[in-house]
This record gives C-alpha cells, structure tokens and sequence, in this order.
C-alpha cells in the first residue's frame, strides 16, 4: 500500500538524518514512572545515539570549543526573574561551542545542528547552566519519540522514517528546516534557542513561562553544506578561534514571554510570532581554547542547573535530559585515560 503523502519523508532529510538527530541536548531518557520492562533509560538512549562511542568524549555534540567571557545583564531580565545574574551587572562565563553528533571527528557541514552551552555565574555562587540549539524548535515532543527517531535513523528498513513520520508527525516540519535552511560560516552567526519552557518568577513571586535564545549581533554568512564544506572539515573551530582573537563576540540574550494557550510542554510547537521578548544582557565571548585542556571540558551542562527565579516546566524533556547527562558524564569520568590531550593536567570527567 503507498505510503499517505504526509508520511512520506523528504531524501534530502533522510541523507542528513544523522546528522539531525543528534540535535538538542546529549541524550534523553525517562526518569521516573516507567515500571515496564521495555522503559527507557539513560544508557538506552545513549546506546541508541551511538553504541561504539569515542571513549572519553560526551556521548553526543562530541565535537566543540571551549570559550571565556562575562555575561553583561542590563537588568531587563530581573522584572521577570529574580535570578541574581539578571541583575544588572558583568558575570563570569563560560561554555562551549558545538556540533550535535557523538563523533568528535566529524565534518563540520556533516552535521546540521549546532550547540551553544553555557554557566553564568553570579557573585554568591549561584550557577546557571543552559544547552541550546540552532533550529527554531525541536524534531519531538517527548523523550520516547527522540529514542525512536535515534532507531530510526540508524535502522536498514527503507520505511523506518516513514514510519516514525506516522507515529510522531512533528518531525516533518524538522526534517523540512533541516533541508532547507541553510547553513552560517560561524557559530558567532548563529541564534541559539533554549526551545524547551521554562518558569520565571520575579521577587514578588508572580510566574511566567519564558523560552529564551542568544540571538548573535554578528551579521550571517548563509551557505550551502557544499560551501561549507570546502572551506575544511574543521572550519567552525578554527574561525571562531581567529575570530574571537580579533575582537570579542557577542549575542544578545533574548526572553520570549508565553501568552495563555501557548504550549509549555511541547518544544516541537514554536510559539507564534509577536510573543513579547525582553533583550535582558549580552553574552560577551573573548577567548577560546581546544576543549582537550579547555575549561568547559569538566562541566556537566545540565540544563536543570538553575538558578532561584528560574525552574523546570512541565516539559519532560530537561528532566530527561538531566538524566542521560549524568550517566554521560559518569562514563566520561571512568575512561579519562581515552580522552587525547596535549597538556597532562586536569580530569577528563565532564
């Protein structure tokens, strides 16, 4: 029988597929409330990324930069959250530039997603961690279906898409981004979204829910994946290195503010345009480093690191998340000595 016309799943998509599913965070994997046999857990999910990893690399956006810089909040942000790094002020940070695929030796226009994680530090201590992404929403809606699309991608059946496409219909809009948006020739010119909701209170205790996005100040360069692959394997490293050494890099941290009806709980559904932003500081990059000795090889960037004035929703997938990026980490830490670096100092675990 033919396959209905919204099943079907674009070749283009199905070629970079690999390439896509590696978007978002690490891994996901549900945490509680599953008591079946067949529930999924933290090494399910990561064995379903990729079941002969690199040793001693995180289980996927394997491949990064490390960056230093300050966060520079202008204080908009604080009349929704009380978080004490939205206060107006300059705060430490750090991160890492990345590609989503667990192969730390890919090609950089093999890859369609990039990553931009981060911690901004406030002068009490308080921390907050974030892993956000390029696309402009998610290929899922749950943790099940992030599993399914990592089976499916991998899998030998010619109708293992199709399929997927059939039990979760939210991906064809990803795979259509994915075919068609083009490329940058920098991770300065990418916007980063965080796409999963969040809650911000502010000091009386009045809740929101916020998405938020580090939207670059640098003007894009669109390409093609045949143009950004002839400028080299490893071009996006090398030219944010150059680039930063020649003057800082900045992005513009960017709250979008749900109206009642917007779904929390979905990060597949992008909330309709005109949503109410708040521009609430900038995140300033001025120095990079190889993550083999960087410091953003030691941090776990578990998006449910949250300061007080921000916290989880009821999306599922930063739970999830959080779980897969544990046991990541863990593995990391006990294969320390598979993980190349030029100086001997410091740990492997992250």
């Amino acid at each position: 029988m033919p396959m209905p016309a919204h099943a079907r799943v674009p070749l283009a998509a199905a070629l970079i597929i690999a390439g896509v599913t590696g978007a978002g965070a690490a891994a996901f994997a549900y945490t509680a409330g599953w008591l079946s046999p067949g529930r999924l857990t933290p090494n399910k999910i990561l064995d379903a990324l990729d079941p002969n990893p690199a040793l001693g690399h995180r289980r996927n956006h394997a491949k990064g930069i490390c960056f230093a810089g300050t966060f520079e909040a202008n204080g908009n942000g604080a009349e929704i959250s009380r978080a004490p790094m939205l206060a107006a002020g300059t705060y430490p940070a750090l991160g890492r530039f990345n590609l989503g695929t667990p192969d730390p030796d890919a090609a950089d226009a093999t890859v369609r997603v990039r990553g931009l994680s981060l911690q901004i530090t406030s002068p009490d201590g308080a921390v907050w961690r974030a892993a956000m992404i390029d696309p402009p929403f998610f290929p899922v809606s749950t943790p099940e279906g992030f599993y399914e699309l990592q089976k499916a991608s991998k899998s030998k059946d010619p109708g293992a898409m199709g399929a997927l496409a059939l039990r979760h219909p939210e991906v064809t809009p990803f795979f259509a981004w994915a075919s068609t948006a083009p490329y940058t020739t920098s991770y300065a010119q990418n916007r980063f979204n965080s796409l999963d909701a969040f809650i911000a209170t502010d000091t009386a205790g009045t809740t929101r829910a916020v998405r938020w996005s580090y939207v670059p100040q640098a003007a894009a360069t669109p390409v093609g994946a045949q143009a950004l692959a002839a400028l080299g394997p490893d071009h996006l490293e090398t030219e944010i290195a150059a680039r930063v050494a020649a003057a800082p890099q900045r992005w513009t941290l960017e709250f979008t503010l749900a109206a009642p009806g917007d779904p929390t709980n979905d990060p597949s559904k992008a909330w309709p345009a005109g949503r109410r932003t708040i521009a609430a500081g900038t995140l300033v990059v001025r120095a990079t480093q190889p993550e083999r000795d960087g410091p953003c090889r030691d941090i776990n960037f578990d998006p449910t690191l949250l300061p007080d004035g921000l916290a989880v929703s009821d999306d599922p997938i930063p739970a999830a998340r959080s779980a897969a990026y544990a046991r990541s980490y863990d593995l990391r830490a006990a294969e320390a000595q598979d993980y190349p670096r030029h100086l001997n100092t410091g740990s492997a675990a992250r």
